[in-house]
């Protein structure tokens, strides 16, 4: 009931008029049944602006640490990220990797839609970085199609670093669902899951237009940035051949 009323009268009207959402391709998203929604990641409004135009309830992996602050301003944002939607996950290690992917297969396997930033933490300057492989995985388990989302203009609305929201415009970009069922049986190859990774990113590179870094965000935010004398190591994802795609 919260998801709804946060939704529809709470917070919806007010996201709505500060960032005038523009949305394309929002009939890729399917009435019913289990489906991933790989975004890219600029802000946090990213997790707000994604259900807002999505007339089904979404699910996401959020970090623990969302939910385990203390006193009474902890207590709340525990209760609000779980009732709009957040499911806290542990990050720290492959066991828990690996139980943050159990997760989600049970989520998909009730036929819900979960939202993932294939990513894995927010971009630390608006490019567009590497994907990690667990995106790629859990589609090969379960055999759900993967939707590419682009954001754009959620980081104009939400700078990251500042207090509060500015008015600007936000895009939501939906692109064709993308099945890798013709993998079937391969998962836990990890040349299979970083092609099919590769190619989720470059749809996502497509769509957006952002400039693509082949490093992996949370390197770059702990600076193990790799530079070259030509700069960063810039090049776009890699793209299966169009005979190969699903």
């Amino acid at each position: 009931m919260w998801y709804w009323l946060f939704k529809y009268i709470l917070l919806g009207p007010l996201l709505a008029l500060i960032g005038r959402p523009k949305v394309e391709g929002l009939h890729y998203v399917p009435e019913s049944g289990p489906a991933i929604l790989a975004s890219n990641h600029l802000a946090v409004m990213d997790s707000f602006y994604l259900p807002l135009v999505v007339r089904r309830r979404i699910t996401f992996l959020a970090k623990q640490e969302y939910f385990t602050g203390t006193g009474i301003k902890g207590r709340f944002l525990a209760w609000f990220y779980t009732v709009v939607g957040q499911v806290p996950i542990d990050r720290t290690n492959a066991d828990s990797a690996q139980a943050a992917l159990d997760t989600a297969a049970r989520i998909l396997g009730e036929g819900k839609l979960l939202g993932m930033y294939p990513e894995g933490t927010r971009s630390p300057d608006g490019r567009l970085y590497k994907g990690k492989t667990g995106l790629a995985r859990l589609a090969l388990q379960t055999g759900v199609p993967v939707i590419p989302v682009a954001m754009v203009g959620t980081d104009v609305v939400n700078p990251p670093g500042k207090k509060g929201l500015r008015f600007g415009r936000v895009q939501v970009k939906f692109g064709k669902p993308m099945d890798f069922k013709r993998f079937e049986g391969l998962a836990g190859n990890r040349f299979i899951e970083r092609a099919v990774i590769d190619e989720v990113m470059y749809e996502l590179m497509r769509l957006s237009g952002q400039e693509y870094v082949d490093l992996y965000a949370a390197d770059v935010k702990e600076g193990k940035e790799i530079t070259t004398k030509s700069g960063p190591a810039i090049k776009p994802p890699a793209r299966m051949p169009d005979t190969a795609a699903g």
